[in-house]
């Protein structure tokens, strides 16, 4: 059984802040399949309260957050636009090695994203 879990964090850049109540949506990608093996919000922290998927669960393979940036920014006050310049953000990435931690944050604004592989 794997060891490895996966984990995420959301930060506001424009605000200085955690982004809290994001919806994320975790896919694990095989072909053209796209099947969704986790949907959570973020907390307070910008952070879900549990691994987005965890210990035991962690395969080998190609995955994809999807962050609902959009409605985040809408319910955060950020001056409304339509369409929105960042709506749906997705982030796919690959896992090499099972029994690892795996922590792919986002930093966002409403013109703006990045991320990287954190620890």
């Amino acid at each position: 059984m794997s060891e490895g879990y996966l984990t995420t964090h959301v930060l506001d850049t424009a605000k200085g802040c955690p982004a809290a109540d994001l919806e994320i949506t975790l896919y694990r990608l095989e072909g053209e399949a796209r099947a969704e093996l986790a949907r959570m919000r973020t907390n307070a922290d910008g952070r879900t309260d549990s691994p987005i998927l965890p210990k035991g669960q962690m395969k080998t393979g190609v995955y994809e957050l999807v962050f609902q940036a959009g409605a985040y920014l809408d319910a955060s006050g950020a001056p409304k636009e339509e369409p929105r310049f960042l709506d749906e953000v997705p982030i796919r990435f690959g896992i090499s090695d099972g029994a690892a931690h795996y922590h792919v944050p986002l930093l966002i604004s409403p013109f703006g994203m990045s991320t990287y592989r954190g620890s």
